[in-house]
């Protein structure tokens, strides 16, 4: 389990929690998702996945397992993550409180790859993640008030 705050509105977080193609934006391990359902992403449209864990690359598949939009967001990883991960977000002023749950056992291929890390290396490796897409979400706010300035705010 992971709380953190991300000095951002839920409306700026939680696209990046509900769509695995930005993911890449703001956690290093990720390497690559796809969209492998047809149409617009709902429950149950699965996602290729490969994350790079030091000099190891992971295939996987990601299920989005249940989506309420702006508040809470779970997804499913097959072996050999073997994985759920769910997202609870709460806004807090202009800030988002991000309560993560991560559930699941290696499979064998990853566990003697990584099993060797202990749970709080998780936490931290995890916790990470977050203040990168705090740094994301804050540079990006600030080229768009520079662009404003110069430019004027577009309606």
């Amino acid at each position: 389990m992971v709380d953190a705050t991300v000095n951002h509105g839920v409306a700026a977080v939680f696209p990046y929690l509900a769509d695995p193609t930005k993911w890449h934006d703001f956690a290093p391990a990720v390497e690559f998702r796809r969209q492998m359902d047809a149409g617009p992403a709902c429950v149950g449209t699965r996602w290729m996945g490969t994350d790079r864990i030091g000099p190891f690359r992971i295939h996987f598949v990601d299920r989005l397992d249940l989506l309420d939009e702006n508040r809470r967001v779970v997804w499913v990883s097959s072996a050999p993550w073997n994985s759920r991960v769910e997202y609870a977000c709460t806004g807090s002023g202009s800030c988002t409180r991000v309560h993560a749950e991560y559930e699941g056992e290696l499979g064998d291929s990853l566990r003697w790859q990584v099993g060797w890390l202990p749970v709080w290396g998780w936490h931290w490796i995890l916790a990470r993640d977050f203040l990168r897409l705090d740094r994301l979400l804050t540079a990006g706010a600030r080229a768009a008030e520079r662009w404003e300035l110069q430019h004027g705010r577009v309606e």
